[in-house]
């Protein structure tokens, strides 16, 4: 018996008119449709004017790993699976990567209907730099797990990608702006391609005071990469790349020798700022922000 085929098929991510046209054949004609949400498909399929002619199921987080092994003996049996999820491609922060992993490993092929994508329609309306990019998809939901995660790409002089939910966009550019630079340029992508879509852009602590307000709708954040380091960093600002590394879980002894690699710099000079603001920590009042 041949093997079926699996179908990666690409959704609009706000305008459903952006639906690529091999959609609606694929629905129509596909053996079974996996959605993330069938209600939302049905919505899609009305929009498209089309029925499909397969079964529906569902496949979505919480069924991923149980319906997977289903799937993949349908698609062993000769099956045309089609894989759509709620907005854009498959498996790109969506359900999708289980499947396409298990059915690899039995040989059977893969394909795609390439659709709309969040990630590189908001990368373009940005105005950073794209020639060279990284996707990082959703930060981690706490505090601490996030600082670490952003001081691990703080040096990265791609530009930067990322998913946020609305209710954490504050928190999220709060912390990119203490990581990376209030001054460091980003963009803030809401609602892409549907009626009220915005893009603010400005430096990231000017973004975090705009988000403080409240802001809602689906949302992309683009931020741009390190800069070359070619300017001389005074004392204060390698003391806070030190405080960062160290936050994020590195050894003092770690986190000096690797400022200093970025910046080009003697460890000594990196050690002896640290040890300077710790001493004059020592004199002061603590901020919370110092070395201790």
């Amino acid at each position: 018996m041949t093997a079926g085929t699996l179908v990666l098929a690409g959704t609009p991510i706000g305008d459903t008119s952006d639906a690529p046209p091999r959609l609606a054949a694929e629905l129509e004609t596909a053996d079974v449709v996996a959605a993330e949400d069938t209600r939302r498909l049905r919505r899609l399929t009305q929009a498209l004017g089309v029925q499909p002619g397969g079964r529906i199921v569902s496949y979505f987080e919480g069924n991923e790993a149980a319906r997977t092994p289903e799937l993949v003996e349908a698609l062993a049996g000769g099956a045309r699976v089609l894989l759509v999820t709620d907005a854009g491609m498959p498996s790109v922060s969506d359900p999708g990567y289980r499947l396409v992993a298990a059915a690899v490993e039995r040989d059977i092929r893969v394909t795609a209907v390439p659709g709309p994508s969040a990630v590189l329609t908001a990368l373009a309306l940005s105005g950073l730099p794209v020639d060279r990019f990284c996707f990082e998809g959703f930060l981690p939901r706490k505090a601490g797990e996030r600082r670490g995660r952003l001081a691990e790409v703080a040096d990265e002089r791609r530009t930067l990608v990322y998913f946020e939910a609305p209710h954490r966009l504050d928190d999220t550019l709060a912390a990119m702006a203490e990581v990376f630079g209030a001054d460091r340029r980003a963009a803030v992508c809401r609602e892409l391609t549907k009626t009220y879509e915005e893009v603010k852009r400005g430096p990231l602590g000017e973004l975090a005071a705009w988000a403080a307000e409240g802001v809602r709708g689906e949302i992309t954040v683009v931020v741009e990469g390190a800069p070359e380091t070619t300017e001389e960093l005074d004392a204060d600002e390698l003391v806070r790349r030190v405080r960062v590394r160290e936050e994020a879980g590195e050894r003092r002894k770690e986190a000096i020798a690797a400022v200093a690699a970025d910046a080009g710099l003697p460890k000594r000079e990196v050690f002896d700022a640290v040890v300077a603001a710790k001493n004059a920590a020592r004199s002061a009042p603590s901020d919370g922000k110092g070395l201790s």
